[in-house]
């Protein structure tokens, strides 16, 4: 397993320490550090940023809003600074949901797994340095007149370098959108995630790689959750009960709130439910409240080091490729709690992969 990091949605208000975030995360043998896009910053403009302060230390869009710009420009930015770090660069694409689209964009949501597709569809074409002509249901490149179009637009290429390998991945939960995204993407952003249901999620990304002729092995499974070493499990969290009542409850809409559903098809729908009443309501101190100790304790990395270790195994053991580590505190102590999960991700590779924890 890979480590990965990632900037959080809210503003950033001290870049001066966000670099060093970035550096020092390198320095400990991070692998790679994701950007996150809600309404706070846009994910593209802290990586130039970041690229430009660090070496070896990849990055990733996630995510990049599908709808919110035109697969040509999609392309364009992921091309840009793929190029400009020397290959350092993976595009992560998803669909956000309605709270935000709609909310925030003022766009339409719909037909969201149609919308990946034809993003993904014209994003390839365009890296790998085709003349594009596309006709789709949201987007339509047409041949100019000579060559079979009707109007006055022409089909162009690229005219900066291709970048065919650069990997594509798509943050997805629901089993449509999971088929999906074994079917076309390099890798998966999964969120809302037990490793002990890990097959509701994985064997749809294996059958959509199965439809589509690929290897399942070939795609990356990225998921993650927070990480804490501590001797006080229940305690730490508590500190984290707040984040996963805004997940549950304000993160898209009553009709369609996909992390609500990802926890509802994973055994905790009763409380998700019950959580996302009471923010809906206004009760939000009583949402926080609400939030069951150990579903915290089952979606991240929370105990002494052996607890940590025996807890990465699972998810090891469950087929997860890169874990997502959110580290919280100030600087130095997310940089320990990075430089403790290196050492005991290290532990683990000399173990053999076991059985997969299912659960009950």
């Amino acid at each position: 397993m890979k480590i990965a990091i990632g900037l959080h949605h809210d503003a950033i208000t001290d870049w001066p320490t966000t670099v060093a975030f970035a550096q020092e995360a390198e320095r400990v043998g991070v692998d790679s550090l994701w950007t996150a896009e809600a309404w706070s910053h846009d994910a593209a403009t802290p990586i130039a940023y970041l690229m430009a302060h660090t070496e070896r230390l990849r990055f990733g869009a996630g995510i990049f809003q599908v709808g919110t710009r035109s697969p040509a420009l999609i392309a364009m930015t992921a091309m840009s600074l793929d190029q400009m770090s020397g290959g350092r660069f993976m595009l992560g694409l998803g669909t956000s949901g309605p709270q935000v689209i709609e909310g925030w964009h003022g766009l339409p949501f719909k037909k969201p797994l149609k919308h990946t597709r034809e993003t993904v569809e014209v994003v390839r074409r365009v890296m790998n340095g085709e003349t594009v002509a596309y006709e789709g249901e949201f987007y339509h490149l047409p041949l100019d007149a000579d060559h079979g179009g009707t109007g006055e637009g022409k089909a162009l290429r690229s005219g900066a370098p291709p970048t065919p390998n650069l990997p594509i991945y798509v943050a997805s939960l629901g089993p449509a959108n999971l088929r999906l995204t074994g079917e076309i993407a390099d890798g998966w952003l999964g969120g809302s995630f037990i490793p002990e249901y890990a097959d509701l999620f994985l064997d749809e990304i294996r059958a959509g790689a199965k439809a589509a002729g690929r290897d399942f092995k070939d795609i990356d499974i990225g998921v993650g959750g927070t990480v804490a070493f501590t001797d006080d499990p229940e305690k730490a969290a508590e500190a984290m009960k707040p984040g996963l009542a805004f997940s549950l409850g304000a993160m898209g809409s009553k009709q369609h709130n996909f992390y609500n559903a990802a926890y509802s098809r994973q055994g905790w729908a009763d409380e998700a439910k019950e959580v996302q009443r009471l923010w809906l309501s206004g009760q939000r101190d009583e949402a926080r409240k609400r939030v069951p100790t150990e579903l915290v304790l089952q979606t991240g990395l929370i105990g002494d080091r052996e607890a940590v270790k025996a807890r990465l195994r699972v998810y090891r053991n469950a087929g997860v490729t890169t874990f997502r580590a959110g580290a919280q505190g100030d600087l130095r102590t997310k940089l320990d709690t990075l430089a403790q999960l290196g050492e005991v991700m290290r532990e683990l590779e000399a173990e053999p992969i076991g059985t997969p924890a299912r659960a009950k």
